[in-house]
């Protein structure tokens, strides 16, 4: 029945957005005409969050990306050109930081505690 799932970032500078991913984050994607690209996204998992008067309100949405050796993966990233808010910090759930995107936003990036 489900076969997957598709998710979107909206940004004043999508074009922008989307080289960054392609060409610093290294995912690969399909050109769908004029430019569109269509990113083959590794693999995911999806968690259902309570909130409260700190959190979103109910239905928000949040997209960010893990990976296996956090420390690792910002060091290769620095090394693009990726600037970071912050250092790593430990969540409880993992270690995780945010990294800056092309339309003045940023990603979660985060190496998650819990076995996959």
């Amino acid at each position: 029945m489900i076969k997957g799932v598709h998710t979107m970032f909206y940004s004043s500078n999508a074009s922008g957005l989307r080289k960054f991913l392609r060409d610093k984050l290294g995912f690969k994607a399909t050109d769908v005409g004029g430019g569109w690209l269509i990113f083959d996204l590794p693999e995911a998992d999806l968690g259902c969050h309570p909130n409260d008067k700190r959190d979103p309100p109910s239905g928000t949405a949040d997209i960010s990306f893990y990976c296996d050796n956090i420390e690792q993966t910002v060091k290769k990233l620095k090394a693009k050109g990726v600037k970071f808010k912050g250092k790593i910090e430990d969540h409880g759930y993992g270690l995780v930081t945010h990294f800056k995107v092309p339309g003045n936003f940023y990603i979660q990036l985060y190496q998650p505690r819990y076995k996959k």
